[in-house]
């Protein structure tokens, strides 16, 4: 058995003057959130600048916000309270100087040195806070009681802090951003949602919209968002059936590369899609919801909640080639759980039999793209030590990042409870057609449009390219081959 890692002091007694300690540690954008918090210290000129949002006026830099003075002196005390003296040590008086200011990304030197030994347990600390550059941005006089008992203790895991950092989704709209405008037919965005998506989506350089709907809501939705649309194509149909078959029929002509859902309900453009003069392809159509969560690295990709309400064994197939495919365009290497409420083959289940089925198809080459591993539960398909408790020995099993629900209840209930309960932020696409669909619900906010548009993207440029798009830098390294 390995022995627990333990932290000791120094006593009064046995402190001697001159004797330093030091710690180094990079300042992040996390520990000004989490001193913020704390301190209830919420000055914008000591906060990372929110994504879109503008400088405010006499910042320094968004991009390297100031860290509170305070914040950088409470470093001192780690020293004080781990090392030197160490556990036992008490605080009498802190004097500080900031000659420098410090910045994200600074690496920071952490420095005290015991200056003189007063009545016992008084000690006198000289403290110093050093940057890379050399410069000193932290200095002053620490008098302690110093611990008179000897202190050996095991150190203490902190529990695990948890925070909406937002990491996925900005990469893939800065990377959607680089490539060409995608031509995209919005059907009926009539109200503040449908209309206030697509008109940022193209603010960011993701699509050129085409509007098609009853004129006279969209120019109220558009009034309500003070909003100029008269620079866009606006095709006339109050009628929504008709206005999803026209807009399918502008894809099918090339008149436009993609279809996204306005103020209609999704049987109504569903209902285009899937008609015979639609976007059909061999493929059976599926929702892919895609997730930047607080707690994993990854994306994480969950099919099918809105479209196939109790799919069958070759539906399945489709829905799992289906999220592959949108994964690997997002730039992710697939590891797909097939989900159940177990993770044995129990007949009595039957999608746990569907779950060992589709695991043996993809390794016989009838699913591509990805490892695919089933039946697996919720809890061994995301966490390691879950799956090592259950015995499992699997390259999916607590590293899933793409999870294929059971049925339409199932995998609408997952996507929503990660959202609502544990705020993940959520977009999707319909794949499977021969142009992306971007089937947002109406509740949306226009964040979630946005990226709907960003995946539209990056899905059309890996069906017409085959491969995944890295940046206009790796486009043009590819060209000089």
């Amino acid at each position: 058995m390995m022995k627990a890692k333990t932290v000791a002091n120094k006593t009064w007694a046995q402190l001697q003057v001159g004797e330093s300690a030091s710690i180094e540690r990079t300042c992040q954008e996390r520990d000004l959130f989490l001193f913020a918090h704390v301190s209830g210290n919420i000055n914008p000129l000591m906060l990372p600048r929110a994504e879109g949002k503008e400088s405010v006026e006499g910042e320094e830099s968004p991009q390297a916000p100031v860290a509170p003075s305070m914040w950088v002196g409470s470093l001192i005390s780690a020293v004080l309270g781990n090392i030197l003296p160490g556990p036992g040590t008490l605080y009498l008086e802190q004097k500080f100087e900031f000659p420098h200011r410090v910045h994200v990304g600074d690496r920071l030197k952490v420095t005290v040195t015991c200056r003189e030994k007063r009545a016992e347990p008084v000690a006198a600390f000289d403290t110093s806070i050093v940057n890379s550059r050399g410069e000193v941005v932290c200095k002053g006089l620490a008098l302690v009681e110093a611990p008179i008992h000897t202190i050996e203790t095991p150190t203490r895991e902190l529990p695990a802090l948890i925070m909406e950092e937002r990491e996925q989704f900005p990469h893939l709209i800065t990377l959607a951003a680089q490539l060409p405008r995608l031509k995209t037919v919005v059907v009926c965005p009539e109200d503040h949602n449908s209309l206030g998506g697509p008109l940022l989506a193209h603010e960011r350089g993701l699509i050129e919209p085409i509007f098609i709907g009853d004129p006279e809501r969209i120019a109220a939705a558009a009034k309500e968002l003070d909003a100029d649309i008269s620079a866009f194509k606006l095709i006339e149909e109050k009628n929504h059936r008709a206005a999803a078959g026209r807009a399918v029929a502008m894809v099918r002509a090339g008149e436009a590369g993609a279809v996204m859902k306005g103020d209609l309900h999704s049987d109504d453009l569903l209902g285009a899609v899937v008609a015979k003069d639609g976007l059909r392809t061999g493929r059976r159509i599926s929702h892919v919801f895609v997730l930047d969560t607080i707690t994993l690295d990854d994306l994480l990709f969950v099919s099918d909640a809105a479209i196939n309400i109790a799919p069958d064994l070759l539906t399945k197939m489709d829905i799992v080639q289906n999220a592959i495919d949108l994964a690997l365009a997002c730039g992710v290497e697939p590891k797909v759980g097939v989900l159940s409420a177990v993770e044995v083959i129990n007949p009595a289940i039957p999608s746990t039999l569907d779950a060992a089925i589709l695991s043996k198809m993809a390794e016989r080459g009838q699913i591509r793209g990805g490892v695919v591993d089933g039946p697996l539960a919720m809890d061994n398909a995301i966490d390691m030590d879950a799956a090592r408790t259950k015995g499992i020995v699997s390259l999916v099993a607590g590293h899933a990042n793409v999870l294929i629900a059971p049925n339409l209840e199932s995998g609408n209930l997952l996507a929503k409870e990660l959202t609502f309960v544990s705020h993940a932020e959520a977009a999707g696409l319909v794949v499977g057609a021969s142009a992306p669909v971007m089937l947002t619900s109406r509740a949306d906010n226009e964040n979630a449009r946005l990226v709907s548009c960003a995946l539209a993207q990056l899905y059309a440029y890996w069906r017409k390219n085959g491969r995944a798009f890295t940046g206009a830098a790796s486009e043009i390294a590819l060209a000089a081959k």
